[in-house]
């Protein structure tokens, strides 16, 4: 077989990335990716973010204002900041939790100029920093549900994403820029986020 492969091969010492971009892994199907949706004032995962940290149950949410970048970090259920990204039904199977959390949810929207009548859909990466594993979110790769109105005055959310207007014209990041984004120091000018469930006490309304 390895005869028959190189045979095949040509070996070509001119060919070089210029020009090439790779392609966002936003434009396939990503049903197996880990993915975080911010939607109507809540929070959630994805079952294939669950099943990438099958033994983890809180989390804490580290925001990089700068970068736009959001990171998912495993803590201790007592860990300051910490909450439940997910529940146990009764056979036992872990299920994603839609976390309630208006001011956080109002602060992200503020930030990145996004529309609450809207869904937000973020993929993201399993990364090892240190002995931890991360969840790491880029908020400006988003995919966008939209949501309308019908006749009858019921919301309908739309089930074909809309991108960023910037990704139009390109497939993807240019080869440099891509190995450049590879490399991230992931806590520098991070901000950790409290989320606070909500309960039957909490008022209906909250001013952020």
């Amino acid at each position: 077989m390895n005869n028959i492969t190189e045979e095949l091969s040509v070996t070509d010492n001119e060919f070089t990335y210029d020009g090439y971009q790779v392609v966002r892994r936003e434009f396939f199907s990503h049903l197996y990716d880990p993915s975080i949706c911010f939607n109507m004032d809540k929070i959630y995962v994805n079952s294939a973010a669950l099943k990438r940290l099958p033994k983890v149950e809180f989390m804490q949410i580290l925001i990089n204002p700068e970068t736009h970048k959001l990171v998912l970090r495993p803590c201790d259920e007592n860990a300051k900041d910490s909450f439940a990204w997910c529940r146990t039904n009764k056979y036992g199977k872990r299920l994603a939790k839609q976390v309630t959390c208006r001011i956080f949810f109002a602060k992200i929207f503020e930030l990145m100029n996004w529309n609450p009548e809207y869904r937000y859909k973020l993929l993201g990466r399993l990364i090892k920093s240190g002995n931890e594993s991360l969840f790491v979110f880029d908020l400006d790769a988003t995919e966008v549900y939209q949501r309308t109105i019908l006749d009858n005055g019921k919301p309908k959310t739309s089930r074909i994403p809309v991108f960023p207007a910037e990704w139009k014209n390109q497939f993807g990041l240019s080869v440099e820029e891509h190995s450049k984004q590879l490399g991230i120091n992931i806590f520098e000018g991070y901000v950790v986020f409290g989320i606070k469930e909500k309960s039957n006490n909490d008022k209906k309304q909250i001013d952020a």
